[in-house]
Parts: C-alpha cells; sequence; structure tokens
C-alpha cells in the first residue's frame, strides 16, 4: 500500500499561486495513476486534476482549466499541483490519491477510481 502526503498548501490573496507537492512512500509511484481532489466546508469532495502513470496523459476540471497544472516526477516519487490566478472559490482541503494501474495513458476523474489517499492540506485564497 501507497502512503501519500500532501504539502504546499497556506494562505494566498486571490491572484496569487500555490504549489502543492505529493510525496509517496511504501511504494513507487510508477504504474499509478494519482491525482487531486479537494473539499470546501460543507461541500462534497470534488475533483481538481489527475495524471497517468506515464505523465503523458492529463485532465482537468473545467473550473481550474488555463489556472492549474499537474506534474510528477517518478524518480522522485513525488506529484505536483501548480495552482495560479487562485480565488476565494478555490479554498478547500486539497488531496492527493493514487491508484494501481496497468495503463500508462489511464488516468481517473472519480474520487471512487482511487484507492490510496493523502491527509490533505489547506490552502485558503483570502479576497
Amino acid at each position: 500500500q501507497v502512503q501519500l502526503v500532501e504539502s504546499g498548501g497556506g494562505l494566498v490573496q486571490a491572484g496569487g499561486s500555490l504549489r502543492l507537492s505529493c510525496a509517496a512512500s511504501g511504494r513507487t509511484i510508477s504504474s499509478y495513476a494519482m491525482g487531486w481532489f479537494r473539499q470546501a466546508p460543507g461541500k462534497e469532495r470534488e475533483f481538481v486534476a489527475a495524471i497517468s502513470w506515464s505523465g503523458v496523459n492529463s485532465h482537468f476540471a473545467d473550473s481550474v482549466k488555463g489556472r492549474f497544472t499537474i506534474s510528477r516526477d517518478n524518480a522522485k516519487n513525488t506529484m505536483y499541483l501548480q495552482m495560479n490566478s487562485l480565488s476565494p472559490d478555490d479554498t478547500a482541503v486539497y488531496y492527493c490519491t493514487a491508484r494501481l494501474t496497468v495503463a500508462s495513458g489511464r488516468y481517473f476523474t472519480t474520487d471512487y477510481e482511487y484507492s490510496a489517499w493523502g491527509q490533505g492540506t489547506q490552502v485558503t485564497v483570502s479576497s
């Protein structure tokens, strides 16, 4: 079982940027599709971005397209989420997740498709 730990969250003004990291241990993340979800207070968890284990294919929620970038470095066992042009609507706890897959080009956009989750990191965007 892979263990995931998010970091990089914090307080930022609207229009600013943050870079989240997800460090994996226990398993090499090669062969794991990975993604980011977020959950605001009183809201259900929602999809943000996903990336295949090869890093070639990625997908973004409409709400973050053009602002967020997902990437991974399998040699460092780490995944990243670069968040630009942040809005108060982006305020949430951000979760890193992973799923074992045999398909190098696969990614997943629904929370139930993933099996491993981090503890979350808080992102707060002030107006």
